[in-house]
């Protein structure tokens, strides 16, 4: 057996290196303690629609969800279409008052009068007020969408009327700006007020101005969360709202993407969330499509694990369209808000205006003492795979560590991070398989398994072999989960870069150091690197059989759903059984650890150790040593999830453990009860024989 240097400077420095690490991670995870209060939010419309519905005092039922837990409500930009509806105005278009007037239907003198005199045109709009402060409202923000040439005040006192020369159709549903009466009314009913504008066409300085003047009598403003694919100001005028927002000091709220991954697509929402020094809250709704396939149960639970795992802020409660069995519909809906509050208060969190991070960067000197002992780990993992000098070692941690150190001097280093991150995702669950490996080697050298072993011997093995191997994997997750902290990472403003990357590299790394350790192939001697290239090359030749192709179609498939799994984008489809699984756990356990650790990687290591201890066939060890390869890299990969909390990054890692060892031990005795009995009836016809 070729014999494997570990440098043990390279490991110290890779010991400091996480004594740095373990200071960012503390600090981040007093940040994250900082931010424990949730503000429920509903829309103003939505509950007075169900008043409508249920046929109730409207008052009366903001009262009744204000005691279930609502603690804000959001108001929209108001449009044609809904003052009409409200009564508040009448959008008419110019071709049916004149077709009233050709069939003699229009006797009002007012419009015969307008009409007699030009002033009806068949393509124009024309906007009748019944309330002077509406009126007015609409004409200043149609000047502002359309220009004051487009738009004319015909009369004034007692008749309210304009004409706007736009599309009947269109215009109708344009947004019109807030309306001062719908906030002065939240307030009035004892919420927050979250506003929700738009942004203009060709936006000037008076737009924005605008916007926000009619904001300034609103006492108890929230939040302000845009509508649309900008926000306001963007792109000349975005400082200005920067300036409205410091003067006010107002919270940003950021719409998380329905993949789960950054934000809703506004332009200017990071620039402006940048300016205001990170005084941004993200905010999760339950997509209409999936609310309609939930129970009201089922979305309790969802919002629970969706601000403890997400970092999620401004609760955006959409209302059930149907009631519950045996309940009204304002029942179903009441009940699901006051059960959202019960969820998050078990969970430790407050209720109020949402919580904002403080704007937390590690000092440059810890993050470059975390890139030193990264690059350490990158450096004596390439020493395992092909050995080199010493002398060589050193010099390459220290060009590779300047590298990357130099932009973070600079102030910068963003992509730096960014890759010392994705490199500790890779590295560490191959260095603790690594080490695993190279220990299993020295005790099959001193002749540790030349007996099959018992189960006495196996299980306290492999369990602590295990849990060894997860404690360096652990570090890793530390790294990654220091080098990568700050404000922007915990908003999802900057996100760590290549995850299904980390799935494979792992396991393609494993297979090079296990062919170079290990013989598959007897007539394959390892004593250098060309070792490895002939086994490569007894792969390539190996007879391609029927059972062949089937065993490589189950590897393929395994892997499709393996890589497809992970990530944020639509990929393989997760079966209601593994749903059913993850929500039974979400409620056991307080972070569910990932199934791929504890019902594959884990159990797989355990089998790994039986197989050595007991010498089965050499392609079985390696099969299982890549499967448990698979969670070690899972645990790592978790910390990669900036926006959950470091501590319950942890806490899943070693929850998946526990459970995966608990699995394994299981699977470890059931095989062994299993050969067992075969091997006794092999006995009993043998010598029936």
């Amino acid at each position: 057996m070729s014999s494997v240097t570990y440098n043990k400077w390279l490991i110290g420095l890779i010991l400091i290196g996480l004594l740095a690490a373990f200071t960012i991670d503390y600090q981040r995870h007093t940040v994250e303690q900082a931010n424990s209060t949730v503000e429920l939010l509903m829309e103003y419309e939505d509950i007075m629609e169900l008043a409508q519905i249920e046929g109730a005092q409207p008052g009366e039922m903001f009262k009744q969800f204000k005691e279930a837990g609502i603690t804000s409500l959001a108001v929209y930009e108001t449009t044609l279409e809904k003052l009409s509806k409200s009564g508040k105005v009448t959008a008419l278009q110019g071709a049916d008052i004149l077709h009233q007037n050709s069939t003699g239907a229009l006797t009002d003198p007012f419009w015969r009068n307008l009409i007699a005199t030009g002033k009806i045109q068949a393509e124009d709009v024309y906007v009748i007020g019944q309330d002077q402060q509406v009126f007015k409202e609409v004409k200043e923000d149609l000047m502002r969408r359309l220009g004051a040439a487009r738009v004319t005040q015909l009369s004034d006192g007692d008749r309210l009327v304009l004409s706007a020369k736009a599309n009947f159709e269109k215009v109708v549903k344009w947004n019109l700006g807030l309306s001062t009466a719908e906030l002065a009314e939240v307030e009035k009913l004892g919420f927050h007020v979250v506003a929700r504008p738009s942004n203009y066409t060709k936006v000037t300085p008076d737009d924005v101005n605008a916007v926000f003047e009619r904001l300034s009598g609103v006492k108890d403003l929230s939040a302000i969360i845009f509508s649309g694919d900008e926000v306001l100001g963007y792109p000349d005028s975005l400082p200005l709202t920067v300036k409205h927002f410091r003067d006010r000091q107002l919270t940003l709220g950021m719409i998380e993407h329905p993949l789960q991954l950054q934000f809703f697509k506004q332009e200017g929402l990071t620039q402006l969330a940048t300016a205001i020094n990170y005084q941004a809250a993200r905010l999760y709704v339950i997509p209409k499509d999936e609310q309609l396939k939930l129970k009201a149960s089922e979305a309790i639970q969802r919002w629970a694990v969706t601000d403890q795992e997400r970092n999620i802020r401004i609760n955006l409660i959409r209302r059930f369209e149907k009631p519950e069995p045996g309940k009204t519909l304002t029942e179903t809906n009441l009940d699901y808000v006051s059960g959202i509050k019960n969820a998050l208060v078990a969970e430790g969190f407050t209720f109020g205006r949402a919580d904002t991070y403080q704007p937390y960067f590690p000092a440059q000197w810890l993050l470059g003492v975390v890139v030193l002992g990264a690059t350490a780990a990158g450096v004596l993992l390439l020493s395992l795979i092909f050995p080199f000098a010493a002398r060589w070692q050193y010099m390459l941690t220290a060009v590779v560590a300047a590298l990357l150190l130099f932009p973070i001097i600079k102030g910068g280093g963003t992509f730096s991070r960014q890759m010392v991150a994705l490199a500790c995702a890779s590295v560490f669950p191959v260095l603790a398989m690594t080490w695993q490996i190279d220990r299993w080697r020295r005790l099959e050298a001193e002749g540790e398994f030349e007996r099959p072993a018992s189960l006495s011997k196996i299980i306290p093995a492999g369990l602590k072999a295990i849990v060894t191997t997860t404690l360096i994997s652990l570090a890793g997750g530390l790294y990654l989960g220091a080098v990568l902290s700050d404000v922007r990472f915990f908003l999802e403003m900057e996100i760590f870069r290549g995850v299904k990357l980390t799935f494979v590299a792992p396991l393609l790394l494993v297979t090079i150091i296990y062919l170079t350790r290990y013989r598959l192939f007897d007539h394959v001697q390892l004593t250098d690197a060309r070792g490895l290239w002939r086994q490569l090359c007894s792969i390539l030749n190996y007879p391609v059989t029927v059972k062949t192709l089937l065993l490589f179609g189950a590897m393929a498939f395994a892997a499709w759903v393996f890589v497809g799994r992970s990530g944020h984008t639509a990929g393989v489809p997760v079966p209601a059984f593994e749903l059913k699984l993850r929500a039974l756990l979400e409620q056991l356990m307080y972070a569910r650890p990932r199934e791929k650790e504890f019902l594959i990687g884990h159990p797989a290591f355990l089998m790994a150790v039986m197989a050595i201890y007991r010498q089965w066939p050499r392609l079985f060890q390696y099969l299982m040593v890549l499967a448990a390869t698979i969670a070690q890299g899972s645990l790592v990969e978790t910390f990669a999830h900036l926006r959950t909390p470091v501590l319950m990054s942890t806490i899943r890692g070693i929850d998946g453990l526990l459970l995966g060892a608990v699995i394994g031990t299981a699977a470890v005795v059931g095989v062994y009860v299993i050969q067992a009995v075969i091997t006794r009836l092999g006995r009993s016809n043998a010598a029936n024989e």
